[in-house]
């Protein structure tokens, strides 16, 4: 029996109950050396990398590119290059995550995973034999697993990758195709039989007749779905008859959300829906900030200044430092400011812990780290969750004002702008400095406008008498 070790979904923090393989960096059946990243992890907020603890082999790949899979779950089979395909499967057909009850590891067997699971959700057909293709076909590994398995011949299979060799996608095509429904009544277009669509998609297609031959489908391996399908039937139908119509609609790419933008949409949605804001907005003049960095050289960016203040103003004002949970307010001794940074794979919030006890320099440095670390996507849990504050600085983007969503379970947030030259009274004489339009979201449930409005009063005294910082 081969040396076999299961390589399952890693746990991140205590909030993580599932992950997303955005991507494997290792291709079955190679070997790969310490420290190689053998596959990309995507959760709510982050992609993490994960590295080889040592030398070794991925002998199979359970798995697909953007499948999500709980904590614990099998997503490959790490072994000798020579392991055998029984062994592989008797490996997987015994696994169990950690944890699993003793009832779980009793239950009858499973059918065995051969390869990547395909993702059709129609009855699997009846177990297929196992055909072995010709060995100098030109064929990826993993393909010709999936198509021995599925019992596919060479006939069936039409290349598409590079001097004519058979991918993944074209075995998944394949066995798709042998899959498809046949097609009844007014909703059996001829000649769409080859297209790679969800029985979904090829229902609606019909419906509003659209031709999926000649559609490009954003789905797992370019398979068509129901959006694909409904973006050009919404075009058909709201086209006008002019040349201008087409071309547009040719010109709209769709693409799923990443778990990271859907875990955004759906906090800030619960966020506007549940939580009832209040805002306050102020003016604070930046003119001595300004210099006092200027005199300091620059130790660190208006945000930093503007981090160090707000500490100091919860500190005045602790009604204000709060986390607002299922009927109870949480106050904080300290103030943990998150700070918004914005990746490319969307805003994330890294938190300067114990900012009212650290200096402009430290803090200068701790937000530089951690907005690295942020857009490369390596922030550990603890450097992103919690927080008792947040700021969220548009200033450097010519923003002059606007008013930001409350991170929940924080209780206030605070949105700057730019600092624009604007007249202001200056002991009975009108003066053109910089100015800082400030806004404060807060949880009314928490935090009372009189109280938001304190804070404001600090912070702005702090900011305009920058000494004190």
């Amino acid at each position: 029996m081969a040396s076999l070790k299961p390589f399952a979904m890693p746990k991140w923090g205590i909030e993580m109950t599932e992950g997303t393989v955005a991507g494997w960096q290792v291709a079955e059946g190679k070997p790969f050396a310490k420290g190689d990243v053998i596959v990309l992890i995507e959760t709510d907020k982050i992609t993490n990398e994960v590295e080889a603890e040592a030398d070794g082999c991925l002998v199979r790949i359970l798995a697909r590119a953007q499948e999500t899979k709980p904590v614990g779950a099998l997503l490959g089979v790490m072994g000798p290059p020579d392991a055998s395909a029984a062994e592989i499967d008797a490996f997987v057909a015994a696994y169990r995550p950690a944890g699993s009850s003793a009832a779980a590891a009793s239950a009858p067997e499973q059918p065995v995973p051969t390869s990547v699971p395909s993702e059709e959700t129609t009855p699997a057909p009846a177990p297929v034999q196992r055909t072995a293709l010709p060995d100098a076909l030109a064929i990826s590994p993993a393909a010709r697993h999936a198509a021995e398995a599925a019992g596919l011949s060479v006939e069936d299979i039409v290349p598409s990758g590079r001097n004519g060799r058979i991918t993944r996608q074209d075995v998944d095509k394949a066995i798709a195709g042998s899959r498809a429904p046949v097609l009844r009544g007014p909703i059996a277009p001829s000649g769409q039989e080859e297209a790679f669509a969800s029985p979904l998609a090829r229902r609606i297609a019909a419906q509003h007749g659209v031709d999926l031959a000649g559609l490009a489908g954003t789905g797992p391996r370019g398979r068509i779905c129901k959006a694909d399908v409904l973006a050009v039937a919404g075009a058909k139908s709201a086209a006008v008859p002019t040349a201008v119509a087409s071309s547009t609609s040719a010109e709209v790419t769709i693409e799923p959300m990443t778990a990271m933008r859907k875990t955004i949409a759906r906090r800030l949605t619960e966020a506007k829906q549940g939580i009832p804001h209040i805002y306050l907005r102020r003016r604070v003049r930046a003119d001595a900030l300004i210099a006092l960095r200027e005199r300091e050289g620059k130790i660190g960016t208006i945000n930093d200044y503007l981090i160090r203040a707000a500490a100091l103003a919860l500190r005045e004002v602790p009604s204000c430092n709060v986390q607002v949970h299922d009927g109870a307010i949480h106050r904080f001794a300290h103030a943990d400011i998150a700070m918004a940074v914005a990746t490319d794979r969307g805003l994330i919030t890294p938190i300067i812990t114990h900012a009212d006890e650290r200096s402009v320099q430290d803090i200068a440095r701790e937000s530089a780290r951690l907005a690295q670390r942020a857009r490369a996507g390596k922030l550990r849990p603890e450097e992103f969750q919690g927080g008792s504050f947040s700021i969220s600085n548009l200033g450097s983007f010519g923003v002059e004002s606007f008013d930001a969503v409350i991170n929940p379970p924080q209780g206030a947030i605070l949105a700057v702008g730019a600092a624009r030259p604007e007249p202001v009274d200056d002991d009975g004489a009108i003066r053109i400095v910089p100015v800082l339009h400030l806004s404060l979201s807060c949880d009314h449930r928490a935090i009372d406008g009189v109280e938001g409005a304190r804070f404001l009063a600090a912070l702005a005294d702090l900011v305009e008498n920058p000494d004190q910082l």
